[in-house]
């Protein structure tokens, strides 16, 4: 009969159980590894071979099959080594082991028989946890990551020997068991604070109103105006992740080969800025095996685009529907996967091509600067809720200014805000803030009265607003009715978020040149 060992894929950001089927055949002595695997998967078979032969043990002079199934999914990935190995020497009758069904096996072999880590371990311990495996055998190396799933109890080894032993009973392993599941705690590395930012009150209170809700903003100024100093300064006001926000962020970091310390849990919201060369499958996600992109390593936290304008046309189209629908689909000849990215969107760019308008600096014409801001396509510019212009400060003016409020002030702010949104939307699947509110709970919670009605849609006339505009200004005032606690949305609200949409305003005084 076949010996069937357990080991696990991942698809997307989850992972699947995969059994590796091993038989040995009489014939020329050759290994065939079947069950679509990349080329990785198909170099195990020389990896496999040096292991166990370093291990003290002769690799059988046989025709040996592994079968990778299900077999008719493609698989990636250097982690089957350790159950193909182990798979290869049960069959040929060099070990003896009880209840192999009770284990699961990841690990990538060195040709000396050591484990090397392997990235997605959280996902697919996940899997195997739910598939009611008892015991999962990992890296030593990813030790810290695979005991954060509770419910399976994990062992690390170094080398394959050290598994053996194990798996024969000579050793109880528990000099390398992890008998309490450690959560490790990822160090935010950072000591960005509000406090830090001196003469931008007026757009700070529009952050703390972008932060409350969810919303996403654009900022525009001239250079060194402070517009990247707030916008890295944004995840430090969110409220702290959920235990379930924390592991599903750290699967998609696990996924992509990037958590810091040790594999530990991602407890700090991400912030990801990537540079106006990002290709498409960089910003979206892609590739062969479609990989998340920065979309999605965003989710539950901040992506920040600075110098938006600099940007392709065609990237930032792209991010459409991972801003409306919070995940992003891509579709390879091997299925389709799907990707969280749930994310808060922030942007910076200048005023025009050189940056200094309306100043007298500015050399640029009106032409010039309807074509710059004309790279942001209005689709784009419609899903962005708050578009404030930051004005430089004067840096003798605010020398011996006290600090401002900090970051843990405000966070408290947001906090509340964030604590009546989730009490109100407990039972709307879906929505926790505001910026998710579908238009049934726009027309529920957002009803205004006849002085506010009227004065929005005097301005939505004005600048000629879109329904996706006027829907946005609504989940902002009832963000802005929130941070002061209020039931209902007040006239103040609707003036105070009328005053974020400042691009249309300037747009609209710009002459324009055929």
């Amino acid at each position: 009969m076949a010996t069937v060992v357990r080991s696990f894929a991942i698809q997307g950001i989850d992972g699947y159980p995969v059994d590796i089927e091993v038989k040995m055949l009489e014939g020329q002595p050759v290994i065939s590894i079947i069950g679509l695997g990349d080329q990785a998967v198909k170099e195990a078979a020389e990896r496999i071979q040096a292991a166990i032969d370093e291990s003290g043990y002769v690799f059988p002079k046989k025709r040996v099959i592994i079968s990778l199934a299900p077999s008719d999914k493609k698989k990636s990935g250097s982690h089957f080594d350790l159950a193909m190995a182990v798979g290869v020497l049960c069959q040929n009758g060099d070990i003896g082991v009880k209840n192999l069904k009770e284990y699961g096996f990841i690990g990538e072999l060195s040709l000396d028989g050591r484990l090397r880590a392997c990235r997605g371990i959280l996902p697919m311990i996940i899997a195997g946890q739910k598939k009611g495996i008892k015991k999962i055998i990992v890296p030593e190396a990813n030790l810290k990551e695979a005991g954060l799933v509770h419910g399976v109890e994990i062992l690390g080894f170094h080398d394959l020997t050290g598994v053996i032993r194990c798996l024969e009973g000579k050793t109880s392993g528990g000099e390398i068991h992890v008998g309490e599941k450690e959560k490790g705690s990822e160090e935010s590395g950072t000591v960005l604070d509000f406090k830090d930012v001196k003469g931008q009150d007026e757009l700070i209170e529009a952050v703390v109103l972008a932060a409350a809700g969810g919303h996403n903003m654009l900022m525009v100024g001239e250079p060194g105006c402070g517009k990247t100093m707030i916008a890295q300064r944004i995840p430090t006001i969110l409220p702290e992740m959920t235990e379930e926000e924390c592991l599903e962020v750290t699967k998609i970091y696990s996924i992509s080969g990037l958590l810091p310390n040790g594999h530990a849990l991602m407890k700090y919201r991400p912030f990801r800025a990537p540079h106006h060369n990002a290709s498409l499958n960089a910003l979206i996600g892609g590739g062969a095996y479609a990989m998340p992109g920065e979309v999605s390593l965003a989710h539950n936290g901040v992506l920040f685009l600075d110098e938006l304008a600099e940007f392709s046309r065609r990237t930032l189209d792209a991010l459409r529907q991972p801003i409306e629908d919070k995940k992003v689909s891509i579709s390879r000849v091997n299925g389709t996967h799907t990707f969280p990215s749930s994310f808060m969107f922030i942007t910076a760019m200048n005023p025009c091509p050189c940056g200094y308008y309306p100043g007298a600096k500015c050399k640029c014409t009106d032409y010039e600067i309807i074509k710059y801001r004309g790279k942001i396509s209005g689709p784009i510019m419609d899903r962005i809720d708050i578009q404030k212009e930051v004005h430089p400060v004067d840096f003798f003016a605010i020398a011996d200014q006290k600090s401002g409020a900090s970051s843990e002030e405000l966070r408290t702010k947001v906090e509340k805000a964030r604590k009546i949104q989730q009490e109100r939307y407990a039972q709307e699947k879906g929505s926790n803030c505001n910026a998710q509110m579908t238009t049934e709970l726009i027309q529920r919670y957002c009803v205004l009265d006849k002085d506010s009605l009227t004065l929005l849609r005097e301005t939505s006339e004005k600048y000629g607003y879109s329904a996706r505009v006027i829907h946005k200004l609504l989940r902002l005032a009832r963000t802005s009715a929130d941070l002061d606690g209020e039931d209902k949305i007040r006239q103040k609200d609707i003036e105070k978020v009328l005053t974020c949409r400042e691009l249309d305003k300037s747009n609209s005084k710009m002459v324009v040149v055929k």
